[in-house]
């Protein structure tokens, strides 16, 4: 997975280079914070979405200017794109997604040996 801060890109220059590499599908958060996959017309538990690249985007005046964008791929094999504000003003179904993502990525990291 592919880390990145978005210092010299825009949200709109990173979709656009996500798309480029294959990210052609959306995803949103659902009311009861699972992820609808556009393209399969499923809807899936955001645990079990694969995180391929993630970018956090940070306002230059405003800390609260937050956003995350993620590639990721659902169990259908569709690939897309799942962006979402990030802080103290996430909406709560965006909130319940991350954190969900955020415990699979935590869970399936592989161990490392000190």
């Amino acid at each position: 997975m592919t880390t990145a801060s978005a210092s010299e890109e825009t949200l709109v220059e990173a979709i656009a280079r996500l798309r480029g590499e294959g990210y052609g599908s959306d995803f949103a958060a659902t009311a009861d914070g699972r992820l609808l996959c556009r393209a399969c017309d499923a809807v899936f538990d955001p645990a079990s979405m694969r995180i391929e690249h993630r970018v956090r985007f940070e306002g230059n005046s405003n800390p609260d200017d937050e956003a995350i964008l993620l590639a990721l791929v659902c169990s259908s094999g569709c690939r897309g794109l799942y962006s979402a504000a990030f802080g103290p003003d996430t909406p709560p179904e965006d909130a319940a997604v991350l954190r969900r993502l955020a415990q699979a990525a935590t869970t399936n990291e592989p161990s490392r040996a000190p």
